[in-house]
């Protein structure tokens, strides 16, 4: 729904995305949404050198995440909050609600 607003559907599944689990990193969104890997980190680099995101290396990895001091996070957040309400639950189901399995007891 917000395609328009934010330019492309790339750039809308990131930050919604980014809305529901907080945080993420390219290589999971790529493979959620099976968009190339390419495209996530462009919209995710065009997103932090805006402000609106933060990231930092956890290991090898870059994790970005919202910038809480970003001016207008609060009314992204509720337009992002507002979409997330309208969108069917098959779509809910399917991108936004991740299975985690617990571990084993005796694995390491």
């Amino acid at each position: 729904m917000l395609e328009k607003l934010f330019g492309s559907k790339t750039a809308e599944r990131v930050l919604m995305y980014l809305f529901v689990f907080q945080e993420g990193y390219p290589t999971e969104i790529s493979r959620i949404f099976s968009i190339p890997l390419n495209m996530i980190q462009k919209q995710l680099f065009k997103f932090e050198e805006g402000g609106m995101l933060v990231s930092r290396l956890r290991g090898k990895v870059r994790i970005y995440q919202w910038n809480p001091r970003y001016p207008f996070l609060n009314e992204v957040e509720k337009l992002l909050e507002r979409n997330f309400e309208y969108l069917p639950e098959v779509i809910k189901e399917r991108y936004y609600r991740q299975r985690t399995r617990p571990r084993r007891r005796d694995k390491k």
